[in-house]
């Protein structure tokens, strides 16, 4: 996520040294977990690379924030508008469905905000997409080529930590972690590590978050991946009223259902997308 003032992840002793970091989308364990329940549940059809990839598609689910290294200047830079969208900060305006670019643009000159402080997450997410729809497409003519499948692998577990962040309410507001009140003071400060760390801290396995979940043929990507984060942004009030209730530190029967159910929600977008670009790689134009 962007750049906070909250440092939280992994527990490596960051929270008392009065550095700043990166809020992270779910912690590496959540992260890993989507995209290992993703894998299991996607179709023959699909390479039996991809299928049986689960493991290194996990791994490489962290890699966006490990592109946040505080020491990788360039990089974090790049890379930290990539993991939330604050929506309220778009005053109602639609984002284009075109590019980063076009987006950018609206921000800067309509809005007179930071693109990266808004967020682009969106655009994060086709992006990766796309990468995959073109690996996928390499694969399908040159399936004998052993660098193929290792692309396709590195596309797909990256867009998966993209449709993880997506997942998680708070990656949807600027109420990212407390909100703020009339005397400038934040209540409810903490709450994002709270539920970064859910999965992890309560033994979320990927047999259990895949259960049931079918892949689905998305017709008009754009219009699925937005509609997916404006539906996530309406459970922002369940976070923050089952963090008031405490049921974030001291897990209950309602707690653990609702972040399962964000999980599995993060795991079926995974799971469409990857289904999908596999389908339009097969009608996919020649490169050049």
């Amino acid at each position: 996520m962007k750049l906070r003032t909250l440092a939280i992840y992994l527990g490596v002793g960051l929270l008392g040294s009065g550095l700043a970091s990166l809020a992270i989308g779910w912690w590496s364990g959540g992260h890993e977990t989507i995209a290992e329940a993703a894998a299991s549940r996607l179709p023959e059809d699909v390479p039996a690379f991809f299928r049986k990839g689960g493991k290194e598609l996990a791994h490489f689910s962290v890699d966006p924030d490990r592109w946040k290294n505080r020491e990788m200047t360039f990089l974090r830079r790049a890379e930290e508008g990539n993991h939330y969208l604050d929506s309220e900060d778009l005053e109602g305006k639609t984002l284009p469905g075109t590019n980063r670019f076009d987006a950018m643009k609206m921000i800067y000159g309509e809005l007179k905000k930071d693109p990266y402080k808004v967020g682009l997450l969106p655009y994060a997410i086709m992006e990766e997409y796309e990468k995959l729809v073109v690996g996928f497409y390499d694969y399908r003519k040159s399936p004998s080529n052993p660098a193929v499948p290792m692309k396709c692998l590195v596309y797909g577990g990256t867009l998966a930590h993209y449709t993880g962040d997506a997942a998680m309410p708070l990656h949807t507001t600027r109420d990212y972690d407390g909100r703020r009140q009339p005397d400038g003071t934040i209540k409810q400060k903490g709450i994002h590590a709270k539920i970064d760390g859910f999965p992890e801290k309560n033994g979320f396995k990927p047999e259990e978050v895949c259960r049931g979940l079918e892949p689905r043929k998305i017709d008009d990507v754009w219009k699925y991946v937005m509609k997916f984060i404006e539906e996530s942004s309406t459970h922002i009030p369940k976070c923050y009223e089952l963090d008031a209730a405490g049921a974030l530190e001291k897990p209950t029967e309602e707690s653990r259902a609702f972040i399962m159910a964000r999980v599995r929600a993060g795991t079926q977008f995974t799971l469409d997308l990857w289904y999908t670009a596999w389908l339009r790689s097969e009608k996919l134009q020649a490169h050049w």
